[in-house]
């Protein structure tokens, strides 16, 4: 069985699997609110879809955050109802740059467990490739902000010279956007003094992320359009 999207369907422990979290927390968030009912497929079997493995990743990072599960339905209620996978995960990329980078050492178990699917030594090569993850002994210390991304990266059809160039692209940009839009607050608050601005680099921050992605996000919808009208494909 597949969705709308022409994706595999996921059975609950599937999703579960994917997503890192128990059968338990999906029936919970199921019965709550924050997790939209599955698709009823025969024999009465309930399949889930990207949809919904995005809105765990984005429940996951909120609670990372400190919210409660009340916070956290109030939240997921303001979002608009359609948001596909693709919006769920830029969202899920805002709420993760309000928190500093976290780096833990885990064992090749919780690897595993946090990733939501077996890592073979290749799979675990790409991610050290990518800066995810960094095997010490039998240990491994692991970015867990950029875990998730990685581990989806895993599956994308692009050779790994391929991944590693464009993460070099949006570094180099990323910084040069960061730079002029530094200028531009240091001039702002050039006659302040330094609480005043600790205070609106704060309210500031999140903000510009925001903006940042969302702007990247129709821009790349922009030029891959035009990529497959020239191509005659589109």
């Amino acid at each position: 069985m597949t969705t709308d999207t022409g994706q595999p369907a996921l059975t609950i422990d599937e999703l579960a699997a994917r997503a890192g979290v128990t059968v338990r927390t999906v029936r919970f968030y199921g019965t709550r609110g924050p997790l939209p009912p599955p698709v009823i497929g025969p024999r009465r079997v309930g399949h889930y879809g990207p949809q919904h493995l995005a809105r765990l990743a984005l429940i996951e990072e909120l609670q990372h955050q400190g919210m409660t599960l009340a916070a956290i339905e109030r939240h997921l209620r303001r979002l608009p109802p359609d948001l596909g996978p693709h919006d769920l995960a830029v969202h899920r990329a805002v709420v993760a740059s309000w928190t500093p980078r976290t780096v833990e050492t885990v064992t090749r178990e919780e690897l595993q467990r946090r990733a939501g699917r077996p890592l073979g030594e290749r799979d675990v090569e790409r991610l050290a490739a990518m800066s995810v993850v960094r095997p010490e002994g039998d240990a491994f210390r692991v970015d867990t902000g950029l875990l998730r991304l990685g581990v989806e990266l895993l599956d994308v059809p692009l050779s790994e010279e391929t991944i590693l160039a464009a993460r070099e692209v949006l570094v180099a940009h990323s910084r040069a956007a960061a730079h002029e839009l530094s200028r531009l607050l240091r001039g702002e608050v050039s006659e302040r003094d330094a609480r005043d601005v600790k205070s609106l680099s704060a309210h500031v921050h999140p903000l510009v992320v925001q903006a940042l992605l969302t702007t990247f996000q129709r821009s790349l919808k922009e030029e891959l359009g035009r990529w497959l009208t020239e191509s005659g494909t589109g």
